[in-house]
Formats: C-alpha cells, sequence, structure tokens
C-alpha cells in the first residue's frame, strides 16, 4: 500500500518540483515502486522526466475532469518512476472543478486503485492554495514542505499549516506534516545558516537533517529532462537526495 506524500508550498520558486522529481527518482533508486503525480499545470515535474507534455494525449486534467481511469494516463520512464503527467491544461481544473460535485475528492478517489501498484505517491502541488492543493492534501497521508535558504522563507508557511488544519478538520483528519526540508542553501552565506537555524528553532523535530544546496548541475538536469541521479549519479546533489530519500523512508517506518 502506498504512502502518499504531496510536497506543498504556496510560495513558488522554493524548489518544490526539483525536490518531487528527485526525490521520487533516488527513492525508485533505492528499490521503491514510486508514482509521481504532476499537480502543477506548468508540468514542470512532467518534463523534468524527460516527457514532451505538448504531445500528450490524455494527463491529469483527464483524470480530474473528464473521469478517465487513471491508469490509462500514466507514463513509463526511463528512471524508474512513473509518472501522471500534467501539462498547460490543468490551468482550467481550478475553475471547473469549482462546480464539480465531491470536488476535494477527485485525486483521492483517481489514486485509490493505484494505491497496491506503488510503495510511494509523490504529489507535486502547485504554488497556491487553490482547488488542486487541496485535492492534494485530502489524497495525501503527509505533507513535505520545501522552503527556501532566503530572507523571506517563512513567508507563506503559517498560511499553509493553517490550510493543512482546515483539511484536517474537514476533509482529511488523519493528514500530517511529514516534515519541512530546506532547499536552495549557499554555503557561502551566514544567510542561509540563520535561516536554517530559525526554522530549525520554530519546527524542531520537523525539520530533515538533510539540506538541499544550490547547484549548477542540479539547475541543468531539467534541461536535459532527467533526474540528477541519472544526470550526474556520482554528485553530490545527487547523494543529497538519495540522503533525503533515507530520511523519508526512516521517518515512515
Amino acid at each position: 500500500m502506498a504512502k502518499i506524500i504531496a510536497l506543498a508550498n504556496q510560495k513558488g520558486g522554493v524548489g518544490k518540483t526539483t525536490t518531487s522529481v528527485n526525490l521520487s527518482a533516488a527513492l525508485a533508486g533505492m528499490n521503491c515502486r514510486v508514482l509521481l503525480v504532476d499537480s502543477d499545470p506548468q508540468g514542470n515535474a512532467t518534463s523534468g522526466f524527460g516527457i514532451n507534455k505538448s504531445a500528450l494525449q490524455q494527463t491529469i486534467y483527464d483524470v480530474l475532469i473528464n473521469g478517465t481511469e487513471s491508469k490509462y494516463v500514466l507514463q513509463q520512464t526511463n528512471f524508474g518512476v512513473t509518472v501522471m503527467p500534467s501539462n498547460i491544461n490543468l490551468a482550467g481544473a481550478e475553475v471547473e472543478l469549482v462546480t464539480a460535485m465531491a470536488r476535494e475528492n477527485k485525486l483521492k478517489n483517481a489514486l485509490a486503485p493505484l494505491r497496491e501498484s506503488f510503495d510511494y505517491i509523490i504529489i507535486d502541488c502547485p504554488p497556491s492554495l487553490g482547488l488542486l492543493t487541496v485535492n492534494a492534501l485530502n489524497a495525501a497521508d503527509s505533507i513535505i514542505i520545501p522552503i527556501q535558504c532566503e530572507f523571506y522563507a517563512l513567508e507563506g508557511v503559517s498560511q499553509l499549516m493553517k490550510t493543512v488544519e482546515i483539511v484536517k478538520s474537514n476533509l482529511n483528519p488523519a493528514l500530517k506534516v511529514e516534515g519541512i526540508v530546506m532547499t536552495m542553501f549557499d554555503v557561502r552565506t551566514n544567510l542561509s545558516r540563520q535561516v536554517v537555524e530559525e526554522v530549525k528553532n520554530i519546527f524542531a523535530e520537523l525539520l530533515y537533517k538533510t539540506v538541499i544546496p544550490r547547484s549548477i548541475r542540479l539547475s541543468e538536469a531539467p534541461g536535459f529532462g532527467k533526474p540528477i541521479t541519472a544526470y550526474a549519479p556520482g554528485s553530490k546533489s545527487a547523494e543529497i537526495y538519495f540522503s533525503l530519500a533515507k530520511e523519508v523512508i526512516e521517518r515512515g517506518k
């Protein structure tokens, strides 16, 4: 039975998709069966695995809006990860879901038949707190929050936490915060270290020991349609994502 983890932060540019893609690849590299659900209309997690999002016949949009069975939209990749892909069509889903029956349950119901086939289902959420993110939080067992090591790091996290509490109260009482991962750490600056300390003081045991640094290779990998574990398998960045994957597995136990 798959554990479903949503990666969410309504603040854009925090490394959410990068973490979704590379954590999924690292888990797959550790012999886990992994499904990555791309719930972001930008479709960057889809292209991050080398899938041509503009050529797709069916995507997560068809699952959520047209009732297409999930299994018919899944894409196999060369990296051991199965992807439920997305493209710009999903942008319209936010509006179309407003009038849908049981609108918050669409993704949860779609993933239910797939849970036996995977060990982990990772959901890459859009940078907003709309219905797509609410669907992800309702479907998930837990949430990982990426926070960038920058001045406004905690901006918006309190709002996300409020949304998590609302979802727990009204839809998914079992939802919990799995952990917080610091991203875009710059070893050259005191600011990065200060931000990590600040987050540690506030969230304590929720913070993963693994910190994701800034990396040129990590930035290059999506342009080649590969996760870092395949683009630069011997790199420090690849090692770090395997380290994060180990922590995720350990916390799950």
